[in-house]
């Protein structure tokens, strides 16, 4: 039972783990009382949780397992000051205090370091991980490079895995739910004190919980089928020598994302805007998707290959060698319906690959007095972002021109009430029954590569018990290198109109001379490129006094840095300058008796404030754009009470007032907008019954409910296209016998059934026919698991 306490205390803070020793164990002592102080192992010394000068989150893996979390986007509820928005596996948005890192650009650096197993791999496209079979996951606030890296700009998330361990053990967990959900994970761990292997898996599918009233579709969308196995091999040739071998395969199988029109109805007596999204939907792709963007069908196939490789080495007393290696690599092709309704109209598919590798090395010194680490790092990717397009020429024509005011063919409706398109028989009408269908597509393709190296050293000098001051330093240097390359053919229907009616449409949408997305330009089959070189100097200085040996206050200045883009597209190249932000941060932890916690408040300063915005000249495509100086002003605070042998409680609440300075002249359309996808509210709690009930057997249930307030999905910010506050109720609850080895539990996420949206605006905004994507819906289900030995 007292290790329940520990189980969420977590929840309230964790202690910081170098980027190269986050592969070591949190451990949490197995004391007679419940409320002792967590201790967790960094750069080879224990230390009590409270007494580390950094703002984290964390949740141990049976914590997560408590909760009923499945998933890194349900994981963002419990944790103050972040909201990860999982569009897709293939498009996650996360979110660290209000500051969003999710463009799928090759181009482009994101703001917050997701590590595995102490590896980068920040990449949007390629950083979806499935959390089956983990040791823990720790968020860790504030920029942190010194620590984790120069893509933490605004803080990092780690996901550590279980690694091998001495004897035998193994689990196999089944299950099902609603929407015909299925659930089949487990692993297998062997081994002795020199060498020991795990293995571990996880297979998840469901159906759609959107119905797709497209004939032509075989899947309801948001459909899931996920399988995911990673292999760990763990040798200990000497006490003082550590090895980690790691290899993971990830694939997703999804059913299409239900991008939703809240301007076209999916049928008849459909409702209208935002509320459609809550309905069916009619997403039927194009006739000529399958040649044009390599599949009928709608959906994403995405593959994901990482192999990690650790090494630590104790070679003297104090000292230790840590090196971290990684190689990631992803692939993935998904198809999209981006109007959101029945028409061939918007219909486009993204193939992203890329290709990560990273080498660390990192020397740590621990003493008494003095506490210090130095190291090297190299990171290089490549990358593509390939993103073609499919329509018909007379269905597209009819319904841009409808969007935009001025119909081509006065009284043809793009989509009729009835969830119908009309505009599909322009093509003919036009030509007189010659022709019946004008297929058209283009693409194009972002490229990147970036290399980066840097050195860094950080030290804690201890005067005093008292008092630990830190001082740390990064310097980095990055080659970046972009390209791009389009292929825009010239649209075939406006030659066959009659020339009133052409120079009609030409005067209305000029581009229709050149090609049939605005502002699309053909590269006459060139690839359009530009590089560039950058270092920046990225510093960190914090201090903890302990006022007692149960509490303490820290305080934390540092520098963060997202990368400069060197932007390319058809017209050339150009520099978006680097982004900067000052972290200002203070706090106090208690660790006492039955009680842990956290209080913190942080200011941040952001010059050059990067934001993705729509291609002015290239409608359904984002570009790059500061939009001037920004600031974040916030509250976290959590806390974990172990009131009795049998029950927990906790709770956090996390508020931030931010977003895009006024300085209107600069950048009048952003000046005072808030961030994308940043509450200004956030707050979770829960508690934990974990009560024996005799013969081997206990009774567990973890309830929880968590709230967030109001979004904006874009910058600058549109009242339409938000989501209003969300309270959620989730539990999960079960009983287990013969001391853990059999296990039956019944879960339940969004019990009340709360309708509300997971994005909008989205591709279709550009077109002026914003989308929306509705969140889930009531989820619930029965699980069963199975244990043996340790």
């Amino acid at each position: 039972m007292p290790l329940k306490v520990h189980r969420l205390s977590l929840l309230a803070s964790v202690a910081l783990l170098p980027a190269p020793l986050l592969a070591q164990e949190a451990i949490a002592e197995d004391a007679d009382e419940p409320g002792d102080t967590i201790i967790v192992t960094a750069q080879k010394v224990e230390q009590p949780i409270e007494d580390v000068p950094i703002t984290i989150s964390a949740l141990s893996g049976d914590a997560i397992a408590e909760l009923g979390v499945t998933d890194l986007d349900e994981l963002s509820n419990y944790v103050p000051g972040l909201n990860i928005q999982e569009q897709s596996a293939n498009n996650p948005g996360i979110v660290i205090r209000g500051i969003t890192s999710d463009s799928g650009s090759a181009q482009q650096g994101p703001r917050v370091t997701l590590y595995y197993n102490g590896v980068d791999i920040s990449r949007s496209r390629g950083s979806y991980q499935a959390i089956y079979d983990l040791e823990r996951v720790e968020v860790i606030k504030g920029p942190q490079a010194t620590l984790f890296g120069t893509a933490s700009a605004v803080g990092a998330i780690s996901l550590v895995s279980a690694k091998p361990k001495p004897g035998a053990s193994a689990a196999l967990t089944g299950g099902y739910g609603n929407y015909d959900a299925t659930l089949l994970s487990g692993f297998v761990n062997l081994g002795n004190d020199v060498i020991a292997g795990r293995i571990a898996a996880e297979w998840r599918t469901r159906d759609g919980y959107v119905e797709n009233l497209a004939a032509s579709q075989e899947e309801e969308l948001y459909a899931k089928n996920q399988f995911g196995v990673r292999g760990s091999l763990r040798f200990t040739p000497t006490p003082d020598i550590t090895v980690d071998l790691i290899g993971t395969y990830d694939q997703q199988r999804h059913g299409g994302t239900p991008f939703v029109s809240g301007t076209f109805p999916a049928s008849a007596g459909a409702p209208g805007g935002a509320e459609n999204a809550f309905g069916d939907a009619n997403l039927g792709g194009s006739p000529f998707s399958a040649e044009a963007l390599g599949g009928d069908q709608l959906g994403l196939e995405r593959e994901v290959y990482d192999v990690n490789l650790t090494a630590d080495w104790a070679f003297a007393p104090g000292w230790s060698f840590t090196t971290v290696n990684g190689y990631r690599k992803f692939d993935s092709d998904e198809i999209f319906d981006a109007d959101g309704s029945g028409a061939p109209f918007l219909e486009f598919a993204e193939i992203s690959q890329g290709d990560q590798f990273s080498h660390e090395g990192r020397f740590t010194y621990a003493s008494d007095r003095l506490r210090g680490s130095f190291g090297w790092n190299v990171f290089t990717e490549d990358g593509i972002q390939n993103v073609p397009f499919s329509t018909e020429e007379g269905a597209f024509i009819q319904c841009l021109t409808t969007v935009f005011g001025a119909p081509a063919v006065p009284g043809v409706p793009c989509v009729a009430p009835d969830g119908s398109s009309p505009a599909t028989q322009l093509t003919s009408a036009i030509s007189g029954g010659a022709i019946d269908a004008l297929p058209y597509s283009s693409v194009f393709e972002n490229q990147g590569q970036n290399d980066s190296y840097s050195v860094f050293a950080d030290v804690t000098f201890i005067p005093t018990d008292a008092l630990e001051l830190t001082a740390g330093v990064r310097y980095l240097w990055e080659d970046r290198w972009s390209g791009f390359r389009a292929d825009v053919p010239v649209p075939v229907l406006p030659g066959l109109l009659p020339e009133e009616l052409r120079n009609q449409l030409f005067a209305a949408l000029p581009s229709l001379q050149v090609s049939l997305v605005p502002g699309q330009t053909d590269t006459g089959g060139e690839v359009v490129t530009g590089e560039d070189s950058f270092d920046a100097w990225l510093p960190r200085f914090n201090a903890l006094y302990r006022i007692s040996p149960d509490v303490n206050v820290f305080a934390t200045i540092s520098k963060g840095r997202r990368s400069p883009v060197v932007q390319v597209n058809a017209g050339g190249a150009n520099r978006i300058a680097e982004e900067t932000v000052w972290n200002y941060e203070g706090g106090v932890k208690l660790a006492s008796g039955i009680v842990s916690g956290s209080l913190g408040v942080y200011y941040q300063k952001y010059e050059n404030f990067q934001v993705s915005v729509e291609d002015p000249d290239n409608l359904g495509s984002f570009i790059t754009a500061s939009a001037g100086s920004a600031s974040n002003l916030g509250v976290e605070a959590e806390i974990a009470v172990q009131a009795t042998d049998w029950l927990s409680v906790f709770g956090n609440v996390g508020y931030i007032d931010g977003g895009i300075d006024e300085d209107g002249a600069f950048s009048p359309e952003y000046s005072g907008a808030r961030f994308r996808l940043q509450p200004e509210w956030q707050a979770a709690a829960g508690f934990t019954v974990d009560a024996p009930i005799g013969n081997g057997a206990r009774l567990f249930a973890t309830p929880s409910v968590t709230h967030r307030s109001r979004i904006f999905f874009e910058v600058p910010n549109d009242p339409l296209i938000s989501q209003g506050p969300v309270t959620l109720v989730n539990a999960r609850a079960g009983i287990s016998i013969d001391e853990d080895r059999f296990e039956i539990a019944g879960f339940i996420r969004n019990a009340f059934d709360e309708d509300y949206l997971l994005d909008a605006g989205n591709t279709g905004g550009s077109f002026r026919i914003p989308t929306f994507i509705p969140a889930e819906p009531r989820l619930f289900g029965i699980e069963v698991t199975a244990r043996i030995g340790d």
